[in-house]
């Protein structure tokens, strides 16, 4: 890929085909024609950024792609990447009216992906005059970058500031091959830049740019800078080769790091959520023979998502549930095998072993550490029990007026679109706040 953000073209996610591949534009017309275009339409209140997706597949059925388009856009600015990655099934399209008539519902996802892939031009959304107020937004994820679109679209200048070489935060590196590629999440990215914003790439708050210099330069302050690494289970042997984090390893292997997968025959995960589910399905895409998860609970507490998890044993992964790994043991340094524990009523491990089995890779995707150290630099901002940032759940504004918060460091770890919509709320918040409406 070429571009401000190249990436290797021979990358492990490469070999994955799309879930959902592109609708053709007749197949994309006979099914929008499918859609009822309720008037109290649920599909509305299930998404987030509260797309009027009647009108919006109404446009496409009558031909006119580019207002389906920016009918998407003025509600969601990313809506190439929710497109591609929403659960379509438990929001949208979960609340289709065909689902209650035992119907397939409308692909609300694909018609989405086809009409901004089609219809999305430059200059399609209008732009305020430059109102000559800034704002400095840390992290370069989706919540940054929809709040980022959105204020450019009011006219004032947004600038990211992103640790990472690469920006996009989780869209970019962390979503599931088979469901989004890297160069799809940079060419979203590049549409959010086309629109006026800066991105800076390589900066770390704190350090390269300290906070104090960032509320002088800037008249607000955006916080969504994601979380950090992935958890530990701080157990024997865990530390070193073979043992790795979920969203660590997806983003190697989407952006070109992942490593040989040669002489890994047994894979566990360990964990039960979306994460976990990603990671299994995406070693069993690359070959891995043996792929089973383990999970302190029973199988229905996993917190995966029903049609993930029955893809994913499917494809032939296995749920171990009420299971916990007590020790990584190793051969020559390397992880050769784990000893597993039965865990009791609350998930906790016990010491009634279960065995102790060969295992060449363990995956954690037990969750991911909050930034606590970061957001604890900016004066006045508090975090909750759970390290979260504590913000206005409307606005996104913290105990500081003039820093707001939105996505995983505020909501703990939610969806992309979640963070969309928070992260465009704040924008209209900070954009009040700039003309001195509040």
């Amino acid at each position: 890929m070429s571009g401000p953000y190249a990436v290797p073209s021979d990358r492990l996610e490469r070999r994955f085909q799309e879930k959902n591949p592109p609708l053709a534009p007749g197949a994309a017309r006979r099914e929008a024609e499918r859609c009822l275009y309720c008037a109290d339409a649920p599909c509305i209140t299930a998404c987030p950024t509260r797309i009027d997706v009647p009108t919006f597949i109404k446009r496409i059925a009558s031909g006119h792609v580019r207002g389906a388009a920016r009918t998407i856009l003025e509600a969601n600015v990313l809506g190439a990447t929710c497109a591609r990655v929403c659960p379509v099934e438990v929001l949208c399209e979960g609340a289709c009216v065909w689902v209650r008539e035992d119907r397939p519902a409308i692909a609300i996802g694909r018609l989405q992906r086809y009409a901004l892939d089609e219809g999305a031009t430059p200059g399609l959304l209008p732009q305020a005059a430059p109102s000559g107020k800034s704002v400095g937004l840390v992290g370069a994820g989706p919540a940054s970058l929809a709040c980022a679109g959105r204020l450019a679209l009011h006219g004032h200048s947004a600038v990211l500031y992103e640790k990472r070489g690469l920006p996009g935060g989780l869209a970019t590196t962390g979503v599931a091959p088979y469901k989004f590629r890297t160069e799809d999440a940079l060419r979203e990215v590049d549409f959010v830049r086309s629109l006026g914003v800066t991105i800076r790439t390589g900066v770390t708050i704190g350090e390269d740019v300290t906070v104090d210099e960032l509320l002088a330069t800037h008249e607000a302050v955006f916080l969504g800078p994601g979380l950090g690494p992935d958890s530990r289970l701080g157990i024997p042997g865990e530390e070193g080769p073979g043992v790795v984090g979920a969203v660590e390893w997806i983003e190697r292997m989407k952006n070109g790091e992942g490593g040989s997968l040669e002489n890994v025959e047994r894979a566990l995960i360990v964990g039960g959520g979306n994460t976990a589910v990603d990671a299994a399905r995406a070693l069993r895409g690359l070959g891995v023979p043996s792929v089973q998860f383990a999970y302190r609970r029973s199988e229905r507490e996993m917190k995966a998502y029903d049609h993930e998890l029955w893809a994913a044993k499917q494809e032939g992964a296995v749920v171990l549930d009420r299971t916990a790994v007590a020790e990584v043991l190793r051969r020559g340094g390397s992880a050769s095998a784990v000893r597993l524990v039965h865990t009791d009523g609350d998930g906790k491990p016990t010491s009634r072993e279960i065995a102790t089995i060969p295992m060449d890779l363990v995956v954690l995707a037990i969750g991911q550490a909050r930034l606590v150290e970061l957001v604890r630099r900016f004066p006045g901002v508090e975090l909750d029990a759970r390290g979260r940032i504590v913000a206005d759940p409307v606005t996104g504004r913290t105990g500081n007026p003039r820093v707001f918060a939105g996505g995983d460091a505020r909501n703990g770890g939610k969806e992309v679109v979640n963070a969309v919509a928070e992260g465009q709320a704040a924008a209209d918040a900070i954009d009040s706040m700039l003309r001195g409406e509040s």
